[in-house]
């Protein structure tokens, strides 16, 4: 039981990085062409600005997939944890995560900082919850199976959807 929940977690991971790396390398030639008319451009510092921004929209996306609590949930997992246990290192991983990330909100537009804030918010609202509702010897497995059944349950992804909203915000830098 346990083993078929891990594996279906990690196909599921697997698939996403592989779509991760699909998309990667049918966007590469426009992003070389971008890149190349960035380089002949007239104001270098404008270019410059261009770049930091992009990369500000790079790390969004990043915290958006790592604060998934698929993701998460997988990168923490540890058999020996108590919920309580995992339930604090979710905690923690999610605010250094958005700590690592805070000076983003310069380069990027306030509405995908506002996505950011409410996907931070929302995660760990949802382990809070999960944690109140499970008895105080709950297992880590069962607070993770806790969070993915809430989560399926969701009528849309908010992660794919803040991940498309923060894509969205910076296809409007071209």
């Amino acid at each position: 039981m346990i083993n078929s929940y891990f594996l279906d977690i990690f196909k599921t991971v697997i698939s996403g990085l592989i779509l991760i790396v699909a998309i990667f390398y049918l966007l590469k030639p426009y992003l070389d062409k971008l890149g190349n008319q960035s380089v002949s451009s007239i104001n270098p510092n404008a270019n410059h600005h261009q770049s930091l921004q992009l990369q500000a929209y790079e790390r969004l996306l990043l915290f958006v997939d790592r604060t998934n609590p698929v993701n998460l949930l997988v990168r923490l997992n540890d058999p020996a944890y108590l919920a309580t246990e995992l339930h604090y290192q979710v905690l923690g991983e999610i605010r250094n995560e958005f700590q690592h990330n805070i000076t983003q909100q310069l380069y990027v537009s306030p509405n995908a900082w506002e996505i950011v804030k409410r996907i931070k918010n929302e995660t760990i609202s949802l382990a809070n919850s999960a944690v109140k509702v499970l008895p105080p010897h709950a297992s880590g497995f069962d607070f993770s199976k806790l969070i993915l059944e809430q989560m399926s349950k969701m009528e849309n992804n908010p992660y794919d959807v803040a991940a498309a909203l923060i894509r969205d915000d910076a296809r409007q830098l071209f």
